[in-house]
């Protein structure tokens, strides 16, 4: 995965995130494929800690899902499904 500096972080336009803001800042940034799939499995581990709704689970992995196209999306769909979510 790219590393995202600080700088670089507060430089991506808010369009290219999804969640909610965490202390003020967008919690998932979709810039590149790798931080696409982060999103996915940072959203579970998320709502597994009970910090967002189920709702707002499935929300960030559609968009994350969504800027990966075909490709990514299909598998973990599939997994989801398998464990009931």
């Amino acid at each position: 995965m790219s590393k995202l500096t600080a700088a670089d972080r507060r430089n991506i336009p808010a369009a290219k995130f999804a969640g909610p803001k965490i202390d003020g800042k967008p919690s998932f940034p979709l810039t590149d494929k790798k931080h696409d799939r982060a999103a996915i499995s940072g959203a579970t581990r998320s709502e597994h800690a009970g910090n967002i709704s189920p709702s707002k689970e499935a929300e960030i992995k559609a968009e994350a899902r969504r800027k990966l196209g075909k490709t990514g999306s299909t598998f973990s769909a599939a997994r989801d499904k398998q464990r009931g979510g």
